[in-house]
This record gives C-alpha cells, sequence and structure tokens, in this order.
C-alpha cells in the first residue's frame, strides 16, 4: 500500500500543476519535474524505508524521521515536512532562507 501511494505521488509530483507549484512558491525555481530514473528511486527508498520502519517500530521511526528533518533542514535547508508547508502554505520567509538570503 506505501508502495501504492508513492508511485501515485511521483505521477501527481510531475504534473505541469505540481511543477508549477513547486516553482512559485518553493525555492525550486527552475524545477523541472524528476526523471524516470528519480522517481523509481523515489519508490525504492520508499520501499527500503517502509521496511526498516516496520523492524524498528513506531517509536524508534518516529526518532528517526526527527533526526532526518533536523538533519536536512540543518545541512541543505530542506525536508519532507518543510516541502509540504511550502507547497501547501508558502511562507516568503521559509523561502528566502532557504534559498541563503
Amino acid at each position: 500500500m506505501a508502495i501504492t501511494i508513492e508511485a501515485g505521488w511521483e505521477l501527481i509530483e510531475n504534473t505541469n500543476t505540481v511543477i508549477q507549484r513547486y516553482r512559485e512558491a518553493t525555492a525550486s525555481l527552475g524545477y523541472r519535474g524528476d526523471t524516470v530514473l528519480n522517481s523509481l528511486g523515489d519508490i525504492m527508498c520508499c520501499g527500503i524505508g517502509f521496511m526498516i520502519a516496520r523492524k524498528l517500530g513506531w517509536r524508534r521511526s518516529l526518532l528517526v524521521f526527527i533526526a532526518t528533518e533536523a538533519v536536512l533542514l540543518i545541512w541543505i535547508r530542506d525536508s519532507l515536512l518543510l516541502e509540504i508547508l511550502m507547497l501547501v502554505h508558502p511562507v516568503n520567509a521559509i523561502k528566502v532562507w532557504q534559498m541563503g538570503q
């Protein structure tokens, strides 16, 4: 089920509407969509992540998720939760911070 949802998101993510939204609302100004190889890699990583989370249990998986989000925010000024926020409700201050200005 997780892989089906991820594959569905990959299809939606590469529609013109979502690509344009990324360009307008996030720091991804030149975003042109994912390559097929990137989308397949995302789907594969989803499956691997799901198997790891199943082994770890929900508490440890949540800790790993929080730690990953924190590292990504510090390292590349981006994360899953930040991308969702910026797609749903863009915050200009975050966009400026992401662009390093």
